[in-house]
């Protein structure tokens, strides 16, 4: 049985979070994966930032805008952090951070190159758990960067795994667990196991330090005085930490472990400063700098740490000796100065009482989440990917402004550095905590990809949900023209306009329970407007309601780079981006009508958006005779201008089931209630036939019509007509095309034997069917939009799918799979993709998981108790096998199979 919705104890700890009582969510996980290579630490005068900052000097040098940290734990400002480091004896390095090839070191672009998962964490982060799977042989650094050197685009990357440097389960699995007794008091627990078959030492070293931002003389806020960490005199086994923001905090450690008890801990301090010495050869402006624990602990050199016992950065150095399959518990305690004064002189007492409490409470809340029909395997992945979903929450710094001008306290950055991307945001001002799509290969937020994170985080924290879609319209967010900032390498690129559908989606989600948050959606209304009006002014300059909006997120979908000059100087008319925004038009159009149902002057604007979707519409179909549907393939293309001809590029994507997604089905009951609409669209309908044709109309009551309906019969919006609607979907849901064992293919599987190609100004464009990773480098080459499975518009159709039924009911049946004999309801063939898409991540009857296949560890995920239960949200998948690509951690959109388990289940999960 579930447990009701609002009696769990996290859900206590929200509303207090939510009412401001208490700051539940003031600590978590919030510390960067990767902080190198990143466009906020690029000083550089051509934009190179994974040169300018690469993983080599990341254990040297200062980070100017956030921290990283293996597992880590910070505060919502990043002030102070921890996380573990680790040596495992034979590393050229110690383990800090997580180590992945940049975008021109691998064969497929970025990639991270470690095993970790995570596994468990409530909304509020009083329970977080994760777990890393550290070899015990040396690390193979050079052989991952060499070897997906030699690799061709035709070629797998090579990955972790395909070292053999697990063989004989020869490595450590560390654990780090987090619970809050309070919200300024988290307790810490590593536990260290040792899977091989000898004994094995590891050395250990929690971590607290310091963000730097007491060296670069900046005066915005945010900037401090140094701070200081120390040894209590009175309790050799704490550290004290005095900063001039946060307060007052301690560090304790228990001084004993479960198996062969290590030694006492050994404190080393040093700062967070850079060593210019060995990055630079320039004098330091400190003895101890940032790479002292290396120093100290893989090259013996003591001198490197302060024997003072004070810093901005300190570790807790132990070396435990595990026996083959050992394993010993670290226990610790980071806690605010009152709290350490309530806990009296033991800090550990009720230690494993508290976890277990909290472990139990998040199961509570989770179980009061997911609903009964799913199996408990299907709970499972669902617990993994929010675990994922919320540890992918990172605190992101980024002032423009001082980051094109330089701090005042350091050399000015190069003649260049100002013009080489972002120079128009200057009033784009970050300092928050982000939902992140990927916590090492993106570290960043990008809007599209944060939108669909918030579906699924509208279920678990519906207010954070809020917080974050508001945030990107925030006026030092969204740029003065209205344009929502795309990510950071490029905050002027297009992402396909889908922050309105998320609101709204967030809006009827988190309001279930009858509480719906009406000064949020019309907050988010307002903002909105603007952005669409931007949209209108830029990407339709002809005035047409045809748009050309760019790459829009889809990056190599097209024949061509679509956000540069095409080829001979031609134009682009875009299928989907005209269909995106009749979504967004048609969204616009439903959220007008329900905040006029408490504002009436929203009547208005909801008129306008309905004339305007059906402009878009008729534009789509009817332009120039066709728009951008061909007749004779029945399917929807991207057309270009060419010797004034509208010419169609005839590529079976998901350009043409884009235009699927724009429907908006509304009840005459609804218009009934707005005189001023009902109204203006009775005008419409009779006055503008030639457009009119685009509604369609269904009655409940005999002798109605479209001009006169009766009170319950049912108006649709839609791009496509109930003959067009079938004839692409019969290209979705064919085999051979694009309906895949896993999902919809982003490319049909036809182009496999037989590529479309086009000549331009004598250069011949190709495109094929790939249904893996990218062949070709176009966006960095570490993603592909040429066949494989992505879960964002998967979702965004299934959702569609849904709508059409709701207007056609069982009237409209289609063969799914096509040629199969077997004929379904759209709402039958919405529950079929998601259960192809959750799929990917359910083990059969031999634990074997799609995401898994070619694997070189796939019989470990498959038998191994140590690896079944781990499951990786890839960032796409392969289109045949089902196999994770891409950022191995984007359980940002990727969480969406929590929707999809809902709707198998016929409710939401």
């Amino acid at each position: 049985m579930t447990t009701p919705a609002s009696h769990t104890s996290e859900h206590r700890r929200l509303a207090e979070a939510a009412g401001r009582e208490k700051n539940w969510q003031r600590w978590g996980p919030y510390l960067a994966g990767r902080q190198w290579g990143t466009v906020r630490e690029d000083y550089s005068a051509n934009g190179d930032a994974w040169g300018y900052f690469p993983h080599d000097a990341a254990c040297s040098r200062a980070y100017r805008w956030g921290e990283d940290g293996l597992l880590g734990w910070t505060d919502r400002e990043c002030r102070l952090c921890f996380a573990v480091a680790l040596w495992n004896g034979r590393d050229p390095i110690l383990k800090e951070r997580l180590f992945g090839l940049s975008n021109p070191q691998g064969n497929h672009g970025e990639d991270v190159k470690e095993c970790y998962y995570y596994l468990a964490s409530s909304p509020t982060h009083s329970y977080a758990k994760a777990l890393y799977k550290y070899p015990q042989a040396e690390f193979p650094y050079d052989a991952l960067k060499a070897i997906n050197a030699s690799r061709t685009r035709e070629e797998r990357e090579y990955e972790l795994e395909d070292t053999g440097i697990f063989a004989e389960n020869r490595y450590f699995d560390v654990t780090v667990e987090y619970a809050k007794e309070s919200p300024d008091d988290t307790l810490i627990r590593l536990t260290l196991a040792n899977r091989g078959p000898e004994e094995a030492t590891l050395h250990v070293l929690p971590t607290l330090w310091f963000r730097n931002s007491w060296s670069w003389g900046c005066r915005h806020e945010g900037c401090s005085l140094k701070p200081r960490l120390e040894i209590d005199p009175a309790r050799p086994a704490e550290l004290t930490a005095t900063h001039e923001t946060l307060g007052h905090f301690r560090l304790a450690i228990e001084e004993s472990g479960e198996v062969r008890k290590p030694d006492k801990a050994t404190w080393l301090f040093t700062e967070n400063e850079t060593n210019n010495e060995s990055l630079f050869g320039a004098p330091n402006t400190d003895p101890y700098v940032k790479d002292a624990f290396h120093q100290y602990v893989v090259h013996g050199k003591k001198s490197a740490v302060n024997p003072g016992g004070w810093g901005t950065k300190a570790a807790a150095y132990r070396v435990v000796t595990l026996p083959p399959g050992g394993e010993t518990v670290l226990r610790l305690r980071l806690l605010g100065e009152p709290e350490a004064k309530a806990c009296g002189s033991d800090y550990f007492a009720r230690f494993d009482t508290l976890f277990t409490t909290r472990i139990e409470e998040n199961e509570a809340y989770y179980a009061s989440k997911l609903a009964e029909p799913l199996t408990s395997e299907q709970c499972a992945i669902a617990r993994q990917a929010y675990a994922g979903l919320l540890w992918s929450k990172q605190y992101y710094c980024y002032i423009v402004e001082d980051w094109l001008k330089g701090d005042p306290g350091t050399p000015p950055p190069p003649p260049g550095h100002a013009h080489v991307r972002n120079m128009d945001w200057t009033q784009l001002y970050s300092r928050d905590v982000l939902s992140m799509p990927d916590d090492w290969e993106y570290p960043w937020f990008a809007a599209w990809d944060l939108a669909f994170h918030m579906i699924p985080f509208a279920r678990i924290d519906a207010e954070f949900a809020k917080a974050q879609l508001q945030l990107l319209l925030r006026e030092w967010y969204m740029h003065p023209n209205g344009q929502i900032p795309a990510y950071e390498w490029n905050f002027c690129d297009v992402n396909p306009p889908v922050h309105a559908w998320a609101c709204w989606r967030v809006y009827k989600i988190a309001g279930r329970d009858g509480k719906r948050d009406r000064l949020f959606l019309e907050r988010c209304f307002q903002k909105l407007l603007l952005n669409f009006t931007w949209w209108v002014n830029r990407k339709d300059v002809e005035g047409k309601q045809i748009f050309s909006g760019g790459f829009l997120g889809l990056d190599n979908i097209g024949l061509f780079d679509r956000s540069k000059p095409l080829p001979g100087g031609t134009t682009l008319e875009q299928a989907d981006g005209t269909a995106w925004m009749a979504f967004y038009c048609g969204t616009m159009l439903s959220m007008a009508l329900e905040l006029a149902r408490s504002n009436p002057a929203y009547e208005d604007i909801a008129s306008k958006f309905f004339e305007h979707f059906v402009g878009i519409v008729d534009a789509m179909n009817a332009l120039g005779g066709v728009g951008l549907w061909n007749e004779e393939d029945g399917f929807y293309y991207d057309h270009i201008a060419l010797d004034g001809h509208s010419v169609p590029l005839r590529v079976r994507s998901l350009v043409g089931i884009i235009p699927l997604l724009a429907v908006e089905v509304i009840n005459q009951q609804t218009i009934n209630l707005f005189p001023g609409f009902k109204k203006r669209a009775r005008w419409f309908i009779e006055n503008r036939p030639d457009l009119a044709g685009h509604i369609s109309y269904l009655a409940q009551t005999e002798g109605s019509d479209l001009g006169h309906p009766a009170p319950h019969s049912l108006r649709m919006l839609a791009i496509p007509s109930r003959d067009r609607l079938l004839r692409v979907l019969r290209y979705v849901l064919d085999e051979n095309e694009f309906l895949s064992p896993y999902g919809i293919r982003s490319l049909s599987k036809a182009y496999e034997r037989h590529p479309y190609t086009i000549r331009l100004d004598g250069t011949p464009y190709c495109i094929g069917y790939e249904p893996g990773e990218s062949r070709e480098s176009l966006f960095g080459g570490n993603s592909n939009w040429r066949g494989p499975i992505w879960y964002p518009i998967n979702y965004l159709l299934i959702e569609a799918l849904e709508r059409y039924h709701h207007f056609y009911g069982d009237t409209l049946k289609v063969e799914c799979p096509v040629g199969s004999g077997k004929f379904m309801t759209l709402q039958q063939v919405a529950r079929e993709l998601a259960r192809r898409l959750a799929s990917l991540f359910e083990p059969d009857k031999e634990g074997r998981r799609p995401i898994y296949t070619d694997s070189a560890l796939a019989e470990q995920y498959a038998r191994d108790p140590h690896w079944r239960n781990l499951i990786l949200f890839n960032e796409y998948f392969h289109a045949d096998t089902g196999r994770g690509l891409g950022a191995s951690h984007q359980t940002g959109w990727t969480a969406l199979v929590t929707r999809c388990f809902g709707i198998m289940a016929s409710s939401s999960c």
